[in-house]
């Protein structure tokens, strides 16, 4: 039997183990809670699975594990809607999104952004499906080529990226950049387990979090930016629209579709490779999108593609992350993490041998990722009704409900008052570095990739005996270093380039000013 035909038998098996009525139940039930969750403000997959996993323990595996992944791809969904409506990431990789949907909201193009978003998604998530089914083997052993050189050069290549994808000056963008990765080693050094910068604070000790950090800069100092002018937001009538304008028309998916075909390659191709979130797809899509249009100025201020790309890169990660959760038993992300603990709690050792060992949950897996986005379509068309109503509530009451709803989602991560007071640091230090026009999506950036680029420059210099030329003896690492060098010394080609053109027309402004004087007139 061919490879096709052996898959498209597979996926036959997942359907008839997915379509089961209490396995389609729990698939629809965590869909539902997945996508309620991540509308809410503070509460994302990572909460609601941890909430979530002691009711597992109970249940058979299949539909504990549908139940789980629901949760995870419907989060997915909801935090897009959050994002774009209230420029609040309940989940990180949905802080790229609100760099443009939050400001086409504002601009009374909201539905488009969430209509757009919603067959972004539903497009990726069916590729990365596509390519979970036939492609399992043949990702399983890429995944299995990436060293610590390989994977430091992916990274490093992330971070570049990461000062150019904000609008304003490259300066500041590399700043912020920097900023995050000093935050991103808060905490105990991975290799020597020394705490570093804890500044005697044992709830360092495990890094600043993630959530704490996200909804800080972006949540709290939206609120802290805006609370000044509360009557000015409400009274904005731009923000209401109805359900039939989230139909894109034919020039918006002429200018989102490539934004969506490359997002989804940026999304399957890290999705083969451990350790590498959904986070770094989403920033590392965005970067691409501004770096081939045509007008990059309009990102940051409501560009389409700026919203398609990363949404797509998202979904299609999500779903391809499974692989090597699955299949070498690397999450991708602390959900995937957690995902795995439930399999390790049922008895499940994944690895390659899952595909054949427990194939009723690999591939009921694989088929449920079809029908729980069929789902969310049908679910998301007639509640975003629902989310909409919450732009008539007025802001005065609206931030205030958000941040409480911050404040509970934080504080249940650990059940730690400290992990608030985290939120409200990093809020602050955003409100006062957004007035300074400092870009804050670099920091996330930052915090995301540093330790894991420490990480695997440390073990790569140990195993090369610190021999730096290791990073461009691979084929792989080689390539994404070469890429790294080209894109930095690009910078600085457009960024002289663009200041000598400058110069020059204050130079010629000031010489047609002085031949504009005439003597004679008493000028």
């Amino acid at each position: 039997m061919s490879v096709f035909a052996q898959s498209l038998s597979n996926l036959w098996y997942g359907f008839e183990i997915a379509l089961q009525p209490h396995n389609l139940w729990w698939s629809f039930v965590g869909v539902l809670i997945g996508n309620v969750i991540g509308v809410l403000p503070g509460l994302g997959a990572l909460t609601a699975i941890s909430m979530l996993l002691p009711l597992t323990y109970t249940m058979h595996p299949v539909p504990a594990i549908l139940m789980l992944a629901g949760i995870f791809y419907g989060s997915m969904y909801g935090g897009a809607i959050g994002a774009i409506l209230l420029n609040l990431p309940s989940h990180p990789p949905h802080a790229v999104t609100c760099l443009d949907g939050y400001p086409m909201a504002r601009a009374g193009k909201g539905g488009v952004a969430l209509g757009v978003t919603m067959l972004a998604s539903f497009f990726a998530a069916s590729v990365g499906i596509t390519v979970m089914l036939f492609a399992s083997p043949l990702l399983v052993s890429v995944a299995f080529k990436f060293g610590p050189p390989d994977l430091f050069a992916v990274m490093a290549l992330g971070l570049v990226a990461g000062a150019t994808m904000s609008r304003g000056s490259p300066l500041k963008g590399v700043a912020m950049t920097l900023f995050g990765l000093l935050v991103g080693t808060v905490g105990t050094d991975v290799n020597s387990g020394v705490l570093r910068f804890t500044f005697g604070l044992p709830e360092l000790a495990d890094r600043v979090e993630l959530v704490a950090l996200a909804l800080g800069v972006f949540g709290i100092a939206d609120f802290l930016t805006n609370v000044n002018r509360m009557h000015a937001v409400t009274s904005n009538t731009n923000m209401d629209f109805r359900v039939r304008d989230m139909m894109p028309s034919k020039a918006d998916m002429k200018l989102a579709f490539w934004p969506m075909v490359r997002g989804t390659l940026v999304g399957v191709l890290f999705g083969a490779m451990p350790g590498t979130g959904p986070t770094v797809t989403t920033f590392l899509s965005y970067a691409l999108e501004r770096r081939v249009s045509r007008t990059p100025e309009r990102f940051g201020r409501g560009a389409l593609e700026g919203v398609a790309s990363p949404e797509a890169a998202s979904h299609s990660k999500t779903q391809v992350d499974f692989i090597p959760t699955m299949s070498l038993g690397i999450p991708g992300d602390p959900v995937m993490a957690l995902i795995l603990g439930a399999l390790l709690i049922q008895g499940i050792q994944p690895g390659p041998q899952i595909m054949t060992e427990h194939a009723d949950i690999f591939w009921g897996l694989v088929a449920s990722f079809w029908i729980g986005n069929v789902l969310l379509l049908i679910l998301n068309v007639p509640m975003i009704g629902i989310w909409v109503k919450m732009l008539k509530v007025p802001y005065r009451l609206l931030f205030p409900s958000a941040i409480f709803f911050i404040a509970i989602g934080v504080y249940s991560t650990n059940n730690q008052l400290f992990d608030v007071g985290e939120v409200l640091f990093f809020g602050v230090a955003g409100a006062v570095l957004l007035a300074l026009d400092f870009p804050v999506a670099p920091i996330l950036l930052g915090y995301v990739l540093g330790p894991p680029v420490e990480e695997n420059f440390r073990r790569a210099l140990l195993l090369s005996q610190g021999d730096m030329t290791v990073f461009f003896q691979r084929p792989i690492s080689g390539t994404f270093a070469t890429l790294s060098l080209l894109l930095l010394a690009g910078q600085l080609f457009f960024g002289l380039r663009r200041a000598l053109q400058a110069r020059r027309r204050t130079e010629y402004a000031s010489t047609i000013g002085s031949t504009d004087l005439n003597p004679a007139r008493g000028d």
